[in-house]
């Protein structure tokens, strides 16, 4: 039954913790002025590339590829670190906020640079300055969502049952 219930609270606090890991990378992306700028140049191209290929005759399946790559990216950006955080967080016992903060954001922070296979496709002190503002944003977006997860679940993930009930436990009873 205690399974039950760590499950459930580690549940409801990855369902918490994934929208506030996107409230954060919304923010962050609009509030940094070269962030915004750059989002926005890529999404009017995009825009204006699907309009000319919707009115080139290309069908709107290609458009729902696109939306699905978006959200496949979104996903592995704001669930995937988190969850992967909290699994082995709750199987080592790990409950130290450092562990469930810095522990996500650097793994979101370091997602991009490992699908793309660390490879260095950009050039120039202005695309770097880009690359190191975008992954600031995301390591804060993991670090929101971490924090937000241990303040729910992570405190007590893998604690002993009689550890937060107050109970004496064998040790305290002199058996060993």
């Amino acid at each position: 039954m205690r399974l039950l219930g760590q499950l459930f609270v580690a549940a409801l606090a990855l369902v918490l913790a994934i929208p506030c890991g996107a409230a954060i990378l919304a923010l962050g992306a609009m509030l940094d002025p070269e962030t915004s700028a750059a989002l926005s140049r890529l999404g009017l191209v995009g825009l204006f590339a699907g309009l000319t290929d919707l009115a080139s005759g290309i069908g709107p399946e290609t458009l729902l590829f696109a939306l699905a790559a978006i959200a496949r990216a979104l996903f592995v950006l704001l669930v995937v670190p988190p969850v992967l955080v909290a699994i082995l967080g709750t199987v080592l016992h790990w409950r130290a906020a450092t562990w469930y903060g810095a522990g996500t954001g650097l793994l979101t922070a370091c997602l991009p640079w490992l699908a793309r296979g660390l490879s260095r496709p950009v050039t120039g002190s202005e695309a770097l300055a880009l690359e190191g503002r975008i992954t600031a944003v995301l390591f804060l977006t993991g670090a929101a969502s971490g924090l937000v997860y241990w303040l729910i679940a992570g405190r007590h993930s893998g604690v002993p049952s009689g550890v937060l009930s107050g109970a004496p436990s064998d040790r305290d009873n002199g058996r060993a």
